[in-house]
């Protein structure tokens, strides 16, 4: 059975967010926990899901939201990455506005650029306050990112009316099937042969 390790993001996810609820309700989920969700530091935090990533069975799917998604991109120089099978990457946070909105709180020392190893998909918002359409789709293309629109979501989180979310397990669910499919091999204009994004599946757009 496939292993997916949760990543919340600024301030944790409470008990009603549905990643709490997803690692209470689905076998084989974890939540990737640190010491203190409200000054996150990426290296430390880092330093955990490579712990988890090393004693976990693949494949391992990885299930970010908003800074956690900055944590998942951050993999890309990792050893580890090649244990991850694939990373749903939902309400990825403009650091920008995160520094403006929260100022000294996060310890993020820089954002990650690179191309992402392994499959992804961005679900996003239309109005998500930490992201906009534009950014998103331009840190799709930096990682080699599919995405999906799920329309004026807010921040796809507790306050945006997402408890349990049940669509967001139909998305899941399709994205790790066709992360596991045996893919065609390409090489990127990186340099580097990896796995070509498929674009026009369940309607996404990599921009």
């Amino acid at each position: 059975m496939f292993q997916t390790l949760i990543l919340p993001g600024l301030n944790g996810s409470a008990e009603e967010h549905w990643q709490r609820i997803w690692a209470a309700e689905r076998p084989g989920c974890k939540v990737v926990e640190q010491d203190n969700w409200t000054c996150p530091h990426l290296p430390t935090w880092k330093q955990r899901l490579e712990y988890e990533l090393a004693r976990t069975q693949s494949p391992v799917f990885i299930l970010a939201h908003s800074l956690g998604c900055i944590l998942a991109a951050s993999m890309a120089d990792s050893p580890l990455a090649s244990k991850i099978s694939g990373a749903m990457l939902v309400a990825p946070a403009d650091m920008e506005v995160v520094e403006w909105l929260h100022p000294c709180t996060v310890q993020m020392p820089w954002f990650p650029e690179d191309m992402l190893p392994f499959e992804s998909l961005i679900v996003g918002s239309l109005n998500d306050p930490y992201m906009t359409v534009p950014a998103l789709y331009r840190h799709a293309q930096q990682w080699g990112s599919r995405t999906q629109l799920i329309g004026h979501a807010g921040h796809i989180n507790i306050a945006s009316g997402f408890g349990r979310w049940a669509d967001g397990y139909d998305i899941f669910d399709a994205f790790r099937k066709d992360a596991l499919r045996p893919r065609v091999i390409t090489t990127r204009q990186s340099g580097r042969s990896v796995c070509h994004p498929l674009q026009g599946v369940w309607g996404f757009d990599v921009g």
